[in-house]
C-alpha cells in the first residue's frame, strides 16, 4: 500500500525573510543523471506526442485536431508531476513559536514546447517559439484568478548542469501565495530609485546601454538586449521591453511576434557561439495584486551554465564573473547565425 503524499510546506527564515518549499514528494522525479552527465536522448520521452497518458491530465493546449489528452497539438501545458506546490487546500497560515508557515498552496505547471523530441528551443521554430511565450501570457492570466496566489514565475532549465531531469524542450510555471525575495528585492530597489529620481531605472538602465552601445546583443522593435553592466555569470544576457510594462501577462500579440524573433536568436547565438551551453531563464514579472507599477518592469534573465556557484558566492553573496560584459555582449553580437 503506498503512503499518502505529504503536503508541502512554506517555511520562513525568521533572519532574511526568505521563505523556502520543503516538498520531500519531489524526491520521486526523476534523477537519472548528475550536473557531470548529458540527459538521455533515447530513453521513453513522457512528452512526446502519442504519449499523452504518461503525463498528468493537461490544462491547455493549442491544437490542429483531437481532443484533450489526445494527438494533434503544438504546445500543451500539464500539471507539473511531482510539482514543489499544490493547488488543492488552504494556505493555512501559522506560527511555530518563532517561526512562520504555510501549505505550499500553488500551481506547478509545465509547458511542453513541440511535439516532437527536440532539446533545444532555439531548434524550434519562430512560430512555435510565439506560442510558448502566448502559452505563458494565457496560464499566467488564468492562474491570478485565484485569490491565494500572488505571483507567478516562468523558467526554464535546458540540460541536466541546468536542473533539467527530460530532454524534451519544455519550460515551467510556479505561481505562489508569496512574492520570491528575488523580486522582493527588485520592486524594493526599482522603487527607491523612482521615488528619489521620478524615474523608472529600467527605462533609464535601456537609454544608458543604448548610449554606450558595449553591452548591447541587439535591438529590436519591442526590445532591447543587454549583458547587464554587473552581470554575475557569463554571458548573463537580459531582454528588456522598450515600453513601460510591469506585469509579463499585460503582453500583446505584436510584442509576441517581436519576442519569438529575439528568443530564437538569442538562443542560437548562444548555441552557436558558446558550444550548446546548458542554461536557465526567467521571466521576472510583477505580482498580481499589484496595479502596472511606473517603477518596474518585466523582463528576462537567461543565465548560460558556463561557471558554478561555489563557498565564496553562497557564504557572501558576491560573484565572481570570469567575462567582463562588454566582451560577452561584444562575442555574442558578432556571432553570425543564418537568417532567423
Amino acid at each position: 500500500m503506498a503512503e499518502p503524499k505529504t503536503m508541502q510546506e512554506l517555511r520562513k527564515d525568521p533572519i532574511v525573510g526568505r521563505w523556502v518549499i520543503i516538498a520531500p514528494d519531489r524526491l520521486a522525479r526523476p534523477q537519472g543523471v548528475s550536473e557531470e552527465s548529458e540527459l538521455s536522448t533515447d530513453g521513453f520521452d513522457p512528452f512526446l506526442e502519442g504519449n499523452e497518458d504518461a503525463t498528468t491530465p493537461e490544462i491547455l493546449a493549442y491544437r490542429n485536431s483531437g481532443g484533450p489528452n489526445e494527438p494533434g497539438w503544438r504546445v500543451r501545458v500539464v500539471p507539473n508531476k511531482f510539482p514543489a506546490v499544490t493547488i488543492d487546500g488552504d494556505l493555512d497560515k501559522r506560527g511555530v513559536g518563532i517561526y512562520d508557515m504555510m501549505n505550499a498552496i500553488g500551481a506547478h505547471e509545465v509547458i511542453v514546447e513541440c511535439p516532437h523530441r527536440e532539446m533545444n528551443m532555439s531548434r524550434l521554430s519562430v512560430e512555435n517559439i510565439r506560442e510558448v511565450l502566448w502559452v505563458y501570457h494565457d496560464r499566467l492570466v488564468d492562474l491570478k484568478r485565484d485569490m491565494r496566489l500572488v505571483h507567478g514565475l516562468i523558467f526554464k532549465n535546458k540540460g541536466a548542469r541546468a536542473g533539467a531531469s527530460l530532454d524534451h524542450s519544455h519550460s515551467q510555471l510556479i505561481v505562489s501565495p508569496i512574492v520570491p525575495v528575488t523580486i522582493q528585492e527588485e520592486l524594493n530597489g526599482s522603487k527607491s530609485f523612482y521615488d528619489y529620481r521620478g524615474r523608472c531605472i529600467f527605462a533609464d538602465m535601456i537609454q544608458q546601454e543604448l548610449a554606450t552601445e558595449s553591452r548591447i546583443v541587439l535591438e529590436s522593435e519591442h526590445f532591447v538586449v543587454f549583458c547587464p553592466f554587473a552581470s554575475r555569470f557569463p554571458f548573463e544576457t537580459w531582454i528588456l521591453p522598450r515600453q513601460q510594462s510591469s506585469h509579463y501577462e499585460s503582453i500583446t500579440k505584436p510584442m509576441v511576434e517581436d519576442l519569438g524573433n529575439v528568443m530564437k536568436t538569442v538562443l542560437t547565438k548562444m548555441e552557436l557561439g558558446l558550444d550548446d551551453p546548458p542554461y536557465n531563464y526567467v521571466i521576472h514579472s510583477a505580482p498580481f495584486s499589484s496595479q502596472d507599477l511606473p517603477h518596474y518592469r518585466w523582463h528576462i534573465e537567461l543565465f548560460p551554465r558556463l561557471s558554478r556557484v561555489a563557498g565564496f558566492e553562497w557564504g557572501s553573496g558576491f560573484y565572481i564573473n570570469t567575462v567582463a560584459p562588454e566582451n560577452a555582449a561584444k562575442f555574442l553580437r558578432e556571432t553570425e547565425i543564418d537568417e532567423i
